[in-house]
């Protein structure tokens, strides 16, 4: 049997001279008041079907790993979710699209749980800046929730 080894282990890293890179992890939080609506949001409705909820920016030279997100308290039954990315400038890359459902779709977020990427999507690093969506599905949500979002990933500076 024969040993293979990697010339080049890794690649180059981004700032500093540490080889184990700039592992970063990035937080978010939706949390909904007792009628549903997103708390400090721009919207005081109820979070409907189909909405799609910007948890915030995600800087250019991220490269998107993992996602983990904590449900404490879930949504209404049967309200599911899908969490990618868009650009903050509204303009597609064909190098790296953008995607609504990169770490997944079909999540279920009236249940209590610890959710991870379910999508088999390769890692990607962002050329610009984009946001961050949660767009849910199946049913409008009527009740107070908590979902903590962390994304994993590496800030590999700018291109």
């Amino acid at each position: 049997m024969a040993k293979i080894t990697r010339k080049t282990a890794s690649l180059p890293q981004y700032g500093g001279s540490v080889p184990y890179g700039n592992l970063t992890a990035l937080y978010y939080q939706v949390s909904t008041n007792t009628s549903g609506a997103v708390i400090e949001s721009d919207s005081t409705a109820a979070v409907a079907s189909g909405d799609v909820i910007d948890l915030g920016p995600i800087p250019a030279g991220m490269r998107l790993d993992d996602v983990l997100m904590t449900i404490s308290t879930g949504m209404t039954a049967s309200v599911t979710g899908k969490l990618g990315f868009v650009y903050s400038d509204g303009v597609d890359r064909t190098d790296v699209p953008q995607n609504d459902a990169f770490f997944g779709a079909a999540y279920a977020l009236a249940t209590a749980a610890v959710l991870r990427k379910t999508a088999t999507t390769a890692p990607v690093v962002l050329p610009k800046e984009a946001r961050l969506v949660l767009t849910t599905g199946g049913a409008a949500n009527a009740k107070a929730s908590r979902i903590d979002v962390r994304i994993a990933g590496e800030l590999t500076g700018p291109r």
